[in-house]
């Protein structure tokens, strides 16, 4: 017996009579209905997996047509009902019409038993196929809520972080590829979360794939999923990350770190917005926005053949360059105020707070693990303290504070101006060796050379 509930709808009573003891062994629940007048507050009271409908209800009339007014009725109301229509007259139009609307499948009176059954049980099929459709659907959707909401608030008001907000305010609604660029602890996987959100693709979900984790004998696995016996370990099929993300967001990160042959496989689903599971011959579209992130100098690596500029080319329509904590200057006192507030709730601590010489010793420092040494820090000063203010010489620092390497300023400033003069003079004014040459990015070169006038 399947589990499911039918409603036949006839206005002849032995009709409605055959049916029922017919199909009453075949499916959990069977119900009658003579008035189709009755079918919508029919419907209110009760739930039903399959409409058994007949096309006309007149006497004298063999249109089909208040079959098809009534099957339009059923679908407003639930559009995943299966509906099967019947009818004494074999009209193709008419049944072709019927399927167009909405209706599962379409049969002839007088019915054949074996027929007949085997058309209602793969209306079944298909209604509970739909059904799980929208709930993975729903699930998705919950998953890509829970994953956005999951990012963390972009804090600061300095200059460098202002300017970079409104690079990410103005690309984040278009479909661009971006490339985001920083050193470790810079908060990039924060900043492709921002433009996520700020996109029209906000209610997609948002993958976050660290490529220095991936092995390249796992690269396509991981990206473009693998079917069922693919490889020795393939015990069931799997989706990739591309697919998974379709709709929605695909970061990935530490993208430097990818082997030419990776690169060369990632550039192919790019130009073409396809992909092949492993093993398989099928190709499937893909829909991404994607955002890539490294803390390596892509250019010199084009030059080193250590980078395919094509690929460099495809992923780099935007850059953002994310800036240093030590060049954030304010930003250090109110991310420190940030985290204090999150650990101190996060531990119970909530009346902590800073004592007068605290901050002033953080903003000394240099924070060579930008955003997240800080955040770090600070957890582990609210864990580990037991007064209620957070004492300065709680924090000890291995780094030379700022405020010693600013005495330094005027020469150093001096010294960097003349190696880079020096290394432009070298190489003739080539951007690419010259940033090798000084181990800077060629962003961080163009500011230094505009800085002292070069």
């Amino acid at each position: 017996m399947s589990i499911g509930r039918v409603l036949i709808v006839d206005d002849h009573k032995r009709v409605l009579t055959a049916l029922q003891i017919l199909l009453q062994d075949e499916f959990e629940e069977v119900q009658t209905l003579s008035n189709p007048n009755s079918l919508l507050s029919t419907l209110a009271t009760n739930q039903y997996d399959i409409i058994l409908l007949d096309m006309n209800f007149s006497a004298g009339v063999n249109t089909g047509n208040e079959g098809l007014f009534w099957l339009k009725k059923i679908l407003d109301k639930d559009t995943d009902l299966a509906v099967v229509l019947m009818t004494a007259y074999g009209d193709v139009e008419l049944a072709v019409k019927a399927i167009k609307v909405g209706a599962s499948d379409f049969i002839l009176k007088p019915w054949d038993n074996n027929k007949l059954v085997s058309t209602l049980k793969t209306a079944l099929e298909l209604r509970r196929s739909k059904q799980k459709i929208i709930q993975l659907e729903n699930e998705k959707a919950g998953l890509a809520r829970e994953m956005n909401q999951a990012s963390t608030q972009m804090i600061g008001r300095s200059k460098p972080m202002l300017e970079m907000l409104r690079i990410v305010e103005k690309v984040a609604s278009t479909d661009a590829n971006i490339l985001i660029l920083g050193e470790h602890g810079t908060g990039k996987e924060l900043i492709a979360r921002e433009l996520h959100q700020k996109s029209e693709r906000c209610n997609g979900i948002f993958i976050t794939v660290d490529m220095g984790a991936i092995t390249e004998s796992l690269f396509e696995s991981e990206l473009f999923g693998h079917v069922k016996g693919a490889f020795t370990d393939a015990r069931e099929s799997r989706i990739g990350r591309f697919e998974i993300a379709s709709g929605g967001t695909l970061f990935l990160d530490e993208i430097g770190n990818l082997s030419m042959p990776m690169q060369a496989k990632l550039l192919g689903a790019l130009q073409t917005h396809k992909i092949i599971r492993l093993g398989d011959n099928q190709v499937r579209d893909i829909d991404i926005r994607l955002i890539c992130a490294t803390n390596k100098n892509l250019v010199q690596m084009v030059v080193d053949g250590e980078f395919r500029e094509d690929l460099l080319y495809r992923i780099n329509t935007i850059q953002i360059d994310v800036p240093e904590l030590r060049y954030r200057n304010g930003d250090v006192a109110v991310l420190a105020e940030y985290y204090l507030r999150k650990y101190a709730a996060k531990y119970n601590k909530e009346n902590l707070r800073f004592a007068k010489n605290t901050i002033d010793k953080l903003m000394g420092y240099s924070w060579p693990g930008n955003v997240r040494e800080l955040q770090h820090t600070i957890e582990k000063a609210v864990i580990l303290t037991d007064n209620p203010e957070l004492l300065a010489e709680e924090f000890l620092f291995k780094e030379r504070r700022i405020n010693e390497i600013k005495n330094e300023a005027v020469s150093f400033e001096e010294m960097e101006k003349q190696l880079i003069g020096s290394s432009m003079d070298r190489h003739k004014g080539n951007m690419s060796h010259i940033a090798k040459e000084l181990g800077v990015t060629r962003p961080t070169l163009y500011h230094k050379i505009k800085k002292y006038d070069l």
